[in-house]
């Protein structure tokens, strides 16, 4: 029994798509397809030259083109995304030791506490403040209703 270039081909394209199922990633379907193609022109009886060409270009040319599709519809907001202390700005936290003028205290976000510092005035424990701005491992926070009020601290030295 002789086996022919296009039967490789369909070989390594059911090993290629064994492989997609088994990991992760969705990269080895394109060279699964890119497999098939190349089994196409294996059995037009084109040189080994033109199979090995037509199975990259059509792989990377699929791979190329889902990662781009998959980019625009998967992350839509990757520009947008804030983590870490960046995330702070903006949300709610819970005063648990009072925040004084030039003393500050201590407040609860996210299940920590943080150093804080008071804009528009003292806040007595319990009540809830935004976060405003991130001084290394201070928070300047201020009332909700006073948000709009008082412009932000300038940051010194800078």
């Amino acid at each position: 029994m002789d086996i022919s270039a296009w039967q490789l081909w369909i070989a390594a394209a059911i090993i290629a798509g064994a492989l997609e199922i088994a990991l992760p990633g969705f990269v080895m379907l394109w060279f699964s397809v890119g497999a098939l193609v190349a089994s196409l022109v294996a059995a037009l009886g084109l040189g080994i030259n033109a199979q090995l060409v037509v199975f990259m270009l059509t792989s990377v040319a699929l791979f190329a083109a889902s990662r781009t599709l998959f980019k625009k519809a998967f992350m839509r907001n990757a520009d947008n995304l804030k983590m870490g202390v960046e995330a702070m700005v903006g949300q709610e936290a819970v005063v648990t030791e009072a925040l004084v003028e030039g003393h500050g205290g201590t407040v609860r976000i996210n299940g920590e506490l943080w150093s804080a510092r008071p804009l528009g005035g003292p806040v007595s424990e319990g009540e809830r403040v935004i976060v405003e701005q991130v001084e290394g491992l201070k928070l300047w926070v201020r009332r909700p209703a006073a948000s709009l009020e008082v412009p932000l601290k300038k940051k010194e030295g800078r």
